[in-house]
């Protein structure tokens, strides 16, 4: 379980095809602690560390995960926001975050707000139902509160804002119009939909 408030930007050093894509992230993180099994999160991806040395460590990568995330996320030299799990006891400044990816956005507008930045991305037709005005969503790892929601025939667009301190930590700040991006949605909105489905079964 993660919080989507980044605690580093790792940077990939290596990749090697094998069964699955072990990929080594280099990171600020102190190593030591990270435990082998343990979950980390890579811009918004939990994955499990099989493997640590100083300043770096390695996950594995399925087909799976890759034929869901963002294209191009997992070469060298693309940098990465992490988070460790929380602990329990540890403060919840995001919101919960799973770390499992429901779909890929992009980035269709950057426009300046103020000192901030205003963000607008485009979101496939089966995840527009769950981004709501001023709810929670994911980008790329990182927490954010949905700004505001359009639905038009061209597909659905919805806009966050992102102070200079997450546009200077994270890997949000590199971001530019028509990249993509991780999204998750709010862990609620999903319970929501699966008791949705079930009522009229219910009744």
């Amino acid at each position: 379980m993660f919080t989507g408030i980044i605690s580093d930007i790792g940077t990939i050093v290596e990749v090697e095809e094998r069964g699955d894509l072990r990929v080594v992230i280099a990171t600020g993180h102190d190593t030591a602690t990270l435990d082998l099994g343990a979950s980390i999160a890579c811009s918004g991806v939990c994955l499990t560390a099989v493997d640590r040395a100083p300043g770096r460590f390695a996950v594995d990568v399925s087909a799976e995960t890759i034929s869901r995330t963002a294209a191009g996320q997992w070469v060298e030299g693309r940098r990465l926001n992490l988070e460790r799990a929380m602990r329990l006891g540890d403060e919840l400044g995001g919101h919960i975050v799973t770390g499992h990816v429901d779909g890929v956005a992009r980035v269709t507008a950057i426009a300046p707000d103020g000192d901030s930045r205003r963000l607008t991305f485009g979101v496939a037709p089966d995840l527009a139902p769950f981004i709501a005005a001023k709810g929670s969503v994911t980008i790329d790892g990182v927490s954010l509160t949905v700004n505001m929601v359009t639905d038009g025939a061209p597909g659905t667009d919805f806009t966050v804002n992102l102070i200079p301190h997450t546009w200077q930590v994270t890997t949000l700040g590199t971001l530019g119009v028509g990249d993509p991006v991780n999204v998750e949605i709010d862990v609620l909105a999903r319970y929501l939909d699966r008791m949705r489905m079930l009522a009229p079964t219910a009744m």
